[in-house]
């Protein structure tokens, strides 16, 4: 998903628009480098923080998308599969957060 969004950026970015391309960027970087490090720390409840964090990271990435989108700046052919690629990333995160908490 960064790399799509580095992408979009490179190409759609306008001066107006700076603040929402430049936290789009760190959003989605942030889902990315949390995953990462977030398994580095192995089955302990750091793990499932880190993933949590990625996981609101993901949600902030996909409301920057749709307001990007709302305000036009990049052409939607640009836009559908940031939202695809956002929403997959959403639902795989749901489910490595399912199995790591601890059933209560």
């Amino acid at each position: 998903m960064a790399l799509g969004v580095l992408k979009v950026s490179q190409s759609h970015w306008q001066p107006w628009a700076g603040a929402m391309f430049g936290q789009l960027q760190r959003a989605s970087l942030s889902v990315q480098l949390n995953i990462a490090e977030g398994w580095s720390f192995g089955h302990t409840a750091t793990r499932t923080r880190h993933l949590g964090i990625a996981y609101g990271s993901a949600i902030e990435t996909a409301d920057l998308i749709d307001l990007l989108a709302d305000a036009k700046v990049p052409p939607e052919e640009s836009v559908d599969p940031l939202r695809s690629s956002s929403s997959r990333c959403q639902r795989l995160l749901v489910g490595l957060l399912k199995r790591c908490r601890p059933r209560t």
